[in-house]
């Protein structure tokens, strides 16, 4: 999102800035939630053409690699993807197991606290974490930093790009566009509460269809989602193509959030102290008659090198 839009939301974490947590603060906004029934599904891809559409990404024509997946992968212009899997259950059955695969939006987002830009990463009050490409510097620790390998770094201006939630369209009272464009109802949002009541109901149904397993996918590892799954297997979320069973942190990013941030921003503050002082004290380098020496000999070489040239 435009850093002009980031400005106007009721933002609660920034990346690389101590900021009030939302415990501390009483803003009176609920937080939000999308809900993925992936029993609904049907893989018709509506919702990966409307978050096309509404956010103006023009990613570059696929290839046919055999398989439905396409785009196959995330891209700084491909926010969300349809992935496929043809599973054979115990009763040896087939299934088609098809997740939308987008940002999870974290309650404790990883690329947040692994981010060293600050603003660069932001967390609303109602939940949706977003990427102020303003303030990204392209470092990649945001992409280090997801457990669900979610952001990705752009090849054109070096910045990071992922899902919003329609942060926008939320902002004014809409529903994200990929919500809007489901057919089937397989894609839901609301209010947090309402929608974890909606999803013990869809997994309620399906435990009385047959699958016992049934369940809702809110990985309490990174504080849980505002993005959650009701799967029919539960128990098995990395058969829906590699879906995290237990989704955490790495403890390297958990160290980098912690004391080393500010000790690095000590030790560059003294490290430009030290070389002011220093220029104060001793003045500004001065060349040694050698030194020139060498830089007229390298100017007569290279010019040498031009005449000798066709």
């Amino acid at each position: 999102m435009r850093g002009d839009q980031i400005n106007l939301q009721n933002i609660v974490k920034r990346s690389a800035t101590q900021v009030p947590s939302p415990q501390e603060r009483d803003d009176g906004v609920e937080t939000v939630t999308k809900l993925i029934d992936v029993s609904r599904c049907i893989g018709c891809k509506a919702c990966q053409v409307a978050c096309s559409e509404w956010n103006n990404l023009r990613d570059e024509v696929g290839e046919c690699v055999g398989e439905y997946d396409n785009p196959t992968d995330l891209t700084p212009n491909t926010w969300q993807v349809m992935r496929f899997n043809e599973h054979e259950n115990e009763q040896g059955n087939l299934e088609w197991l098809i997740r939308k695969d987008n940002c999870m939006h974290c309650a404790e987002p990883g690329c947040l606290e692994a981010c060293p830009a600050p603003g660069a990463i932001v967390q609303y009050a109602n939940g949706i974490v977003d990427f102020n490409s303003e303030h990204c510097i392209g470092c990649g620790y945001c992409v280090a930093g997801c457990p669900f390998d979610v952001p990705r770094i752009s090849k054109k201006d070096s910045k990071a790009y992922k899902c919003t939630l329609c942060s926008d369209r939320v902002y004014h009272g809409l529903e994200p566009a990929c919500v809007k464009s489901c057919p089937t109802g397989s894609i839901m949002f609301g209010t947090r509460e309402d929608m974890l009541d909606l999803a013990e109901t869809r997994t309620d149904f399906l435990k009385e269809r047959g699958f016992e397993n049934a369940g809702i996918y809110n990985p309490q590892g990174v504080g849980g989602t505002h993005v959650i799954y009701v799967l029919q297997h539960a128990d098995e979320p990395e058969i829906y193509n590699d879906l995290p069973k237990d989704p955490r942190i790495s403890p390297l990013v958990e160290a980098w959030k912690g004391i080393p941030k500010p000790l690095a921003s000590v030790a560059i503050g003294l490290a430009a102290f030290a070389g002011f002082f220093h220029y104060l004290t001793a003045g500004p380098k001065e060349t040694s008659e050698e030194e020139e020496e060498e830089v007229h000999a390298d100017e007569e070489r290279d010019q040498q090198s031009e005449e000798k040239r066709p």
